[in-house]
């Protein structure tokens, strides 16, 4: 399983965030696909199996289990170290589907 940094992670890359919906309305990146960890087998088919993949969730350890099970798959995918909370630590832009200010909870 490949992992990399949120400054690695190039422009316009395809982000699969497999937090839970309440950690999602807190705070997400924009053009993120959000599918939970425990319903990625049955959304498969919502990924492009043709597209590199960086999975993220709160710190890396929901999306590390992804990372390798879409690898096992047949997908290409890559773990983002420290998930959201580097992402927020490296000033990368959010929304919040809260109304609020984007957080990571």
């Amino acid at each position: 399983m490949e992992n990399v940094s949120v400054e690695a992670i190039p422009e316009g890359a395809k982000i699969l965030d497999v937090r839970e919906d309440y950690e999602w309305e807190a705070g997400h990146i924009s053009d993120a696909v959000h599918i939970p960890l425990d319903q990625l087998p049955d959304r498969l088919d919502d990924l492009d199996p043709d597209e590199d993949l960086a999975v993220i969730c709160r710190t890396g350890g929901r999306s590390a289990r992804a990372t390798q099970w879409l690898d096992a798959h047949g997908y290409s995918a890559v773990n983002v170290t420290g998930g959201m909370g580097a992402w927020l630590e490296a000033g990368k832009p959010m929304v919040s589907d809260a109304g609020t200010e984007p957080t990571v909870v």
